[in-house]
C-alpha cells in the first residue's frame, strides 16, 4: 500500500513525530523512505544608514549572504543525516533529498517526480490567525500533493 514514502524533516520536534509514524508504516508495508529537508535563501535587503533608502549590496554584505546561506543549507544536511541514522538502525531503505525554494512546491514536486505513494510530515501547530496570514507548509502541501497526506501533531 504505501511502498514509497516520502518523509519531510525540519528538526522540530512534529518533525521527528512524523518520522517516526513513517518508520511504523515503512516497517508494516516494506516500504522505502525518502527524506526530504528544503531551506529557504530568501533573505531581506537591508540598507546601510549612510545610503538613500535604496537596498544596497556590498561586497562584505554579498559575502555574509553567502556565509549564511552556506550555514542553513548545511544544517539541512545535518538534520537530514541524523533522520537518516534513525531510518538505518531499522533496517529501512533511505535516500534523501536537501533542496532549495519554497517548502510546499519542492515537496509537491518531490512527491509528485518520484510518484511517491504517501507524504509524511509534521504539523507546524501555527494559530489559525497564523495560518491564515503565512499560510502552513502541511496544509499548502496537503492541498497540493499527488498522493496521501500524513500530517502527524
Amino acid at each position: 500500500m504505501f511502498n514509497k514514502i516520502l518523509v519531510a524533516v525540519d528538526g522540530s520536534e512534529n518533525s521527528k513525530k512524523a518520522l517516526n509514524q513513517a518508520l511504523e508504516l515503512a516497517e508494516k508495508f516494506k516500504g522505502r523512505i525518502t527524506l526530504i529537508h528544503v531551506y529557504s535563501t530568501v533573505m531581506p535587503l537591508v540598507p546601510l544608514a549612510e545610503t538613500p533608502p535604496t537596498p544596497a549590496i556590498t561586497p562584505s554584505s554579498a559575502a555574509l549572504a553567502a556565509k549564511i546561506i552556506e550555514e542553513v543549507k548545511q544544517r539541512g544536511q545535518r538534520i537530514l543525516d541524523e533522520a537518516e541514522t534513525i531510518v538505518k538502525e531499522r533496517r529501512i531503505s533511505v535516500d534523501k533529498v536537501l533542496r532549495e525554494g519554497d517548502a510546499v512546491k519542492e515537496i509537491v514536486t518531490e512527491a509528485r517526480e518520484g510518484k511517491f505513494d504517501l507524504i509524511v510530515m509534521g504539523h507546524r501547530g501555527l494559530s489559525k490567525l497564523g495560518e491564515l496570514l503565512l499560510g502552513a507548509v502541511s496544509e499548502g502541501v496537503s492541498h497540493k500533493a499527488p498522493c496521501t497526506v500524513m500530517i502527524v501533531k
